[in-house]
């Protein structure tokens, strides 16, 4: 295999199936959570849409139940932004991914000048010493850290405990319905165990590849906002297949994972705000086009819901709620087919009566091609 080709349409279907996307599937909430290397959760509903498109049956209780037993944790992790993964994968990658956070407390703008003359490691200390006694919110370890460093800006100090500390979002963050500002513990406190002491990267980028590959050194990059991967997949090279995509680019794959025939049909999809499949690699091309993506992901960095249709995404969705009516409104960016519109306004009609089981009424729209 080593050489071999792959179209742009046979990635798509390698991504689609990996993602759980080809079909629905039954497995538990945690089961999938672990299968897809967690999931998105820069906002708290993101996971909960993931999980329903991939899996039979998802309830919303089923993630909820997890967060509040602490088998799953809310935690910044890939590319130093907030992911939902199971407790066991919390421990064993954030140190693997500490590299990221470090590199932004020198290089943020506007937090690394403020915080240059701090000793930076005796602000994580103090900070885990507050969160060792009870929770805190952001707002709360901002005044108690700036009573302890006056004059420097509470914003900047929650940044270094941030940034050094592997703070998990405690419940009722994240659970379906529940609302209210974050509060923070170490993940070591809250998930009563210690930080994997001998984090691997190797077998990060295994994860990767299982629920992503076939991928590029650059696409492994872009997922974790690691560097300087080149040379780790290199020492990987005598365990691992490897393609080419129609650009010559090398891609990694692990040995025995499933590639589906390009010709595999794909069927119409609504992919939830933040989908990690629109954001997982260098070249996003597999899944959205250059155009679409400027339109699906927003200056400020918000990701919208989207519709697959043969495995590619051709507009976006939104879900609005108005005197007790719920309404799912589609944008396709492109023609759709009549076929295709009929399955999404199916789905399109399934996801509201789960996403708001207490409208009177639900209603799917299709706006104009634009």
């Amino acid at each position: 295999m080593l050489g071999k080709t792959l179209s742009h349409r046979a990635l798509n279907r390698a991504t689609l199936e990996r993602q759980l996307l080809l079909r629905r599937v039954k497995l538990t909430a945690l089961e999938a959570v672990e299968h897809l290397a967690g999931l998105q959760a820069q906002a708290p509903s993101p996971p909960y849409y993931a999980l329903w498109t991939r899996l039979h049956g998802f309830r919303q209780e089923e993630l909820s139940e997890l967060l509040l037993s602490r088998a799953v944790a809310r935690i910044v992790l890939m590319r130093g932004t907030v992911h939902l993964v199971s407790a066991a994968d919390a421990l064993a990658w954030r140190p693997v991914v500490q590299v990221v956070m470090d590199r932004d407390l020198v290089s943020n703008m506007q937090h690394a000048r403020g915080i240059a003359h701090l000793d930076h490691a005796e602000v994580a200390a103090y900070a885990r010493k507050l969160l060792a006694a009870r929770p805190h919110t952001s707002a709360e370890l901002g005044a108690e850290l700036e009573a302890r460093w006056p004059g420097v800006p509470r914003s900047s100090l929650t940044h270094i405990a941030r940034g050094l500390l592997p703070l998990v979002q405690l419940p009722p963050r994240g659970v379906w319905g529940k609302s209210g500002q974050p509060r923070f513990q170490t993940a070591d406190d809250w998930l009563g165990a210690p930080l994997d002491p001998r984090p691997s990267t190797e077998r990060l980028i295994e994860r990767y590849l299982a629920a992503f590959g076939p991928a590029s050194v650059a696409d492994a990059q872009t997922w974790m906002g690691v560097t300087r991967l080149g040379e780790v997949v290199d020492g990987m090279r005598s365990r691992l297949r490897v393609f080419r995509d129609p650009d010559g680019r090398e891609l990694f794959d692990l040995p025995d994972t499933p590639l589906p025939d390009e010709d595999t049909s794909a069927p119409p999809r609504l992919l939830g705000p933040f989908d990690q499949t629109l954001l997982s690699y260098a070249d996003r091309t597999r899944m959205i086009s250059d155009a679409h993506r400027k339109r699906v992901i927003t200056q400020n960095g918000l990701v919208k819901g989207t519709i697959l249709v043969e495995g590619y995404v051709r507009g976006s969705w939104e879900i609005t709620t108005a005197r007790r009516t719920a309404t799912l409104i589609v944008t396709p960016f492109e023609r759709v087919a009549k076929r295709d519109v009929t399955a999404l306004e199916s789905a399109g009609a399934r996801l509201l009566r789960w996403a708001e089981p207490d409208a009177e009424s639900h209603e799917v729209h299709f706006a104009a091609v634009s």
